[in-house]
């Protein structure tokens, strides 16, 4: 017996979707601004070669990057009030695993562009007199980031997809309504199709945003 589609319910819960679309975008623009510039400090920490710095941020990448995202969330909603003497939100929780797990990942990703850049530039950077910061900020970052470019915007499309590990503690993002939808109107195909839908009309402009930020990069070498 074929299924019948009908998206005439879904349509009826249009201002549920966007009231969950709305906040699927405020907690990746959280994640996505800590995950990535947390993920720049973790990495150089992993690339120096202070045990101070590169131990304490090996132990993080390495934990984050080894426990599942959905049990970080978990864990920070339900164990860590009862370490601290106060209440943690959903989007709190959320927020927190998945920019820590994103960080991890992303710092290897700074980590290797970091390595690529070849050893000369920092001999001819430090021949100059240049100090290690000014040589990571004027030398090697703005040739790293265009190498990370891609596996950066991969990051940034998986922390948009995880976004949807929030309804785990009921906070209410687009897969948090999809599932409302479904429940009250037991039409969870087409529901859970109109949330793809949406994820797709969301995350293809950054795709070709990041195609066309990479061909004119290309063009400036």
């Amino acid at each position: 017996m074929g299924h019948r589609w009908d998206f005439s319910s879904v349509l009826a819960n249009t201002d549920a979707l966007l009231v969950g679309a709305i906040g699927t975008l405020h907690i990746f623009a959280i994640c996505l601004v800590l995950g990535l510039s947390l993920g720049l400090v973790v990495g150089l920490g992993r690339y120096s070669r202070n045990g101070w710095f590169y131990f304490p941020a090996t132990a993080f990448v390495e934990f984050f990057r080894n426990t599942p995202v959905l049990v970080q969330i978990l864990w920070f909603y339900f164990a860590l009030p009862i370490l601290l003497p106060f209440e943690i939100s959903p989007l709190a929780a959320a927020s927190l695993g998945i920019s820590l797990n994103s960080a991890a990942f992303s710092a290897e990703i700074y980590r290797g562009g970091i390595q690529s850049i070849e050893p000369g530039q920092w001999d001819g950077a430090r021949a100059l007199g240049m100090r290690w910061g000014q040589v990571m900020r004027r030398i090697v970052l703005p040739q790293a980031i265009k190498r990370m470019l891609p596996a950066l915007t991969n990051r940034a499309i998986e922390i948009f997809k995880m976004t949807t590990l929030a309804s785990a503690v009921a906070y209410v993002e687009l897969l948090q309504q999809g599932k409302l939808i479904a429940s009250l109107n037991f039409n969870p195909i087409e529901a859970y199709t109109a949330v793809a839908v949406i994820f797709f009309i969301c995350l293809w402009p950054l795709v070709q945003l990041s195609y066309l930020l990479e061909r004119r990069l290309r063009r400036d070498e």
